[in-house]
């Protein structure tokens, strides 16, 4: 039966309680006071220096968030994880403190942020909820979906850096709001809603059996460069192919020769994706997904969220030698924190990386996690030479978009704002006129959400598929 109890003062007796205890600790609030960190520090440093899975979640929404805070939370242990959610106008108002305990999830709820007067004597209210697994395997989902969203930066010396010039820079136009921002944080800063959804037609192809499917192309020229890597007794193998020529086939077809087998991925929908080539090549074998919602491990092949698989209780379902072959789609992100626990946990026959683009922005080396054995390397150029990809001509079309404007996400901009400024007729006006310069025969399609466009753009995308007469 599910314990639920009403806690309405002093609340960090009870946090510091659980950390004690808890394998994991995810802390997900809307800002955080270097007060309330300064009340945890310890606490959290001790947990980290046992082992425990520790991960926070903040935000800067009206930058009330301090920086000084952040510094101090990454001081604590090179082992805690911080990330912080870019609000971006709309308001983020989460308080959640998630623990996992030796046998059961303990949640707590409410209203207390991390401050000193939220976590000891101020008036709030917050709800733990104990021996209820459901309610915390969905809390815990949600709060991995916030905490490696998007919208999220990795919080270290750079980007501390970043947000003490953006905090600087707004509590100078808003110079009240630090005394005021109980009030002001009520206020929902909406971006503009889109435009109603166009009733669009669309026509889907009805897709035939391809029957067999044997490797083709460049998977074939890899397929053998594995082989040979290894017979020469390697144990890794980085494998690097332009988009197109068929990657998760060519893992697929790899792991023909292996009886245990591990995919990870970073999105979802690569996990389904991954999972559908496989049993098409490998009829006789077993399949499963192991996210937030499904935890289906007891199968020859899983495809494993990183996200879900790097928490501490997931890993600890699995014995480091569960599986003969471990493969890391897009392996250029490898060298974050989440895969290298993984990496770390297990201890497989081989580990295959597959990607288009190897290098990362942030300089970090992937190469060295699989000893630097790049076992076939291709990319787009070569393999237009080789006639399997079809080639291209690019046109640079200039724009009026001031992107200063766009939220720089360390490696992208935020979507959403980006959406905002290009999703206008005058944008479509723009690509209309460029391609009527440059069209050749072929047609252009657009890979934008449908429900996204503005009316001239879903005319626009009507002229330019429309067969020729």
């Amino acid at each position: 039966m599910s314990k639920v109890e009403l806690i309405t003062s002093q609340l960090v007796s009870h946090m510091v309680e659980k950390i004690e205890k808890a394998s994991t600790i995810c802390i997900l609030t809307s800002f955080v006071m270097k007060s309330g960190v300064e009340l945890l520090r310890e606490p959290l440093k001790c947990a980290a220096e046992r082992g425990a899975d520790i991960k926070f979640c903040t935000g800067d929404y009206l930058y009330i968030t301090q920086p000084e805070a952040l510094e101090v939370l990454n001081t604590i242990h090179e082992k805690i994880e911080i990330r912080l959610w870019n609000n971006n106008g709309i308001s983020f108002h989460p308080k959640a403190y998630l623990f996992h305990l030796e046998k059961e999830g303990h949640l707590v709820i409410g209203s207390s942020n991390l401050s000193r007067s939220a976590l000891t004597s101020g008036v709030e209210w917050n709800v733990a909820i104990q021996n209820s697994p459901d309610v915390f395997k969905d809390a815990l989902d949600q709060f991995t979906k916030l905490m490696y969203h998007e919208q999220t930066i990795s919080i270290n010396e750079e980007s501390i850096k970043g947000y003490f010039e953006k905090h600087e820079k707004y509590h100078q136009k808003h110079p009240n709001l630090e005394k005021n921002w109980t009030k002001l944080e009520e206020i929902e800063l909406m971006l503009p809603s889109t435009e109603p959804e166009q009733n669009v037609s669309v026509i889907l192809e009805n897709r035939e059996s391809y029957g067999e499917i044997k490797p083709r192309f460049a998977q074939i020229d890899a397929l053998e460069e594995l082989e040979n890597t290894i017979e020469e007794g390697y144990k890794s193998a980085l494998v690097v192919m332009a988009t197109g020529l068929g990657k998760t086939f060519l893992a697929g077809f790899f792991a023909e020769r292996f009886k245990c087998i591990l995919f990870i991925a970073h999105r979802e929908e690569i996990l389904f994706q991954a999972k559908k080539s496989f049993s098409s090549i490998m009829k006789n074998r077993s399949f499963g997904i192991y996210n937030g919602k499904q935890k289906e491990a007891d199968v020859d092949c899983v495809f494993a969220s990183i996200y879900t698989l790097s928490l501490e209780q997931h890993l600890n379902i699995f014995q480091p030698s569960d599986f003969d072959l471990i493969i890391i789609d897009e392996f250029h992100h490898a060298a974050a924190k989440s895969y290298q626990r993984v990496l770390h946990f297990f201890k497989p026959e081989f580990l295959l990386g597959i990607t288009a683009t190897p290098e990362r922005n942030d300089n970090k080396d992937v190469y060295s996690i699989c000893d630097g054995n790049v076992a076939y390397r291709i990319d787009f150029l070569d393999a237009i030479k080789q006639e399997w990809l079809a080639p291209f001509h690019y046109y640079g079309v200039y724009d009026e978009t001031d992107y200063s404007q766009i939220s720089w996400l360390g490696t992208h901009y935020d979507e959403e704002e980006l959406l905002q400024v290009q999703v206008k007729d005058e944008m479509a006006h723009n690509i209309l006129t460029a391609w009527e310069k440059h069209k050749k025969k072929e047609r252009l399609y657009s890979a934008r959400p449908l429900d996204r466009l503005s009316s001239y753009q879903t005319i626009l995308i009507k002229m330019v598929t429309k067969p020729s007469a």
